[in-house]
Parts: structure tokens; sequence; C-alpha cells
């Protein structure tokens, strides 16, 4: 099978089966693309979501052309980047159309209240894989706890926290 084929297959499929904003298809990306096919480790996988973050735009799209590219170079990053892109684009227009249909019905809102659990748990599995390697020592755990208190107790921009992060870590921890 051709890497380009493996490219398409590994986005397609948390693109055909990602439910939720970008954190929420990370799980299904990193089975992909650190377990499936080993393109990159745990700790790899880790500093392209950190990369990808630095960024604008959706983190999933994101991280398909990065993988893609790294894999497949210029036309690996497009393939991964159109994998992720066609089931979202025809799954919202068709969701889009029944859910407008039937966004006051009891049944709709249950499958909402029932899925939005999920979709947190499974950020939860990648913050909790992350942070095994992304906290090697105190004073990354430091810089953790100092963004935590920043974002949920003085709403600092997260633009702010990443340029912050970057800096320092340039600086001190280089």
């Amino acid at each position: 099978m051709s890497v380009y084929w493996k490219i398409f297959l590994a986005f397609l499929r948390p693109g055909l089966f990602g439910f939720g904003g970008g954190p929420a298809f990370l799980p299904l990306i990193q089975e992909e693309v650190v377990e499936r096919y080993q393109w990159l480790s745990v700790q790899e996988f880790t500093d392209a979501i950190a990369l990808a973050n630095t960024l604008p735009g959706p983190l999933a799209t994101k991280m398909a052309t990065l993988v893609g590219f790294k894999v497949g170079g210029l036309l690996g990053s497009l393939i991964g980047l159109l994998a992720m892109l066609i089931p979202s684009t025809v799954a919202i227009l068709l969701l889009a159309k029944v859910y407008l249909s039937f966004k006051d019905k009891p049944w709709m809102q249950g499958m909402m209240r029932g899925v939005r659990p999920v979709v947190v748990a499974l950020i939860a599995y990648v913050v909790w894989t992350m942070s095994q390697k992304s906290f090697p020592n105190i004073q990354t755990g430091i810089i953790a706890a100092i963004a935590a208190v920043a974002i949920f107790f003085f709403n600092v921009h997260p633009i702010i926290l990443i340029v912050a992060a970057l800096t320092y870590g340039a600086i001190f921890l280089g």
C-alpha cells in the first residue's frame, strides 16, 4: 500500500468518526499516527500538537497537514488535509439539514446530551496521555500550573500564554 494511501486512510478515519472540536479528534489522530502507523512517537505527537496550536485554524486539519508533510512531503500534506476535510464537509451539510429539522425534538436533544460527556472523556484521555511526556521536570509542571491559573482565574488569552511559553522555553529550556 502506498504511503499516500496510508496518509489518506489515517486522516479519513478521524475525519469520518471525529465528533466535536479539534481536541476531540486528537485521540483518533493519535491512534492512527502513533499507534497504527507509528509515524510519530508520543513525544513527537505532543510536540506536533504544541506546534499546531501556535497557529490559527482548526487543530485537526493542522495536524493532518503537519503529519502528512512529515510522512509524504507536500503531496502528503495535501492528501492528509483533504482526507480530514472531505468527510466533515459532506457530513456537516447533511447533518445541518437533519439537525435544523429536528433540533427541538426530545430525542435530538437527548442525543446531544448523551454525546457531550464522551467528547469530554476523549479530551481527558489526550490530556492524560500528553501530560505523561509534557512534564519531564518540575519547571514544566510549574509552567502548566501558571498557564492554568492564568486561563481559569484571569482569563488570559491563549495566544499570550503560547507566545510567553515559547519565549520562556527558548530562553530557559533550550
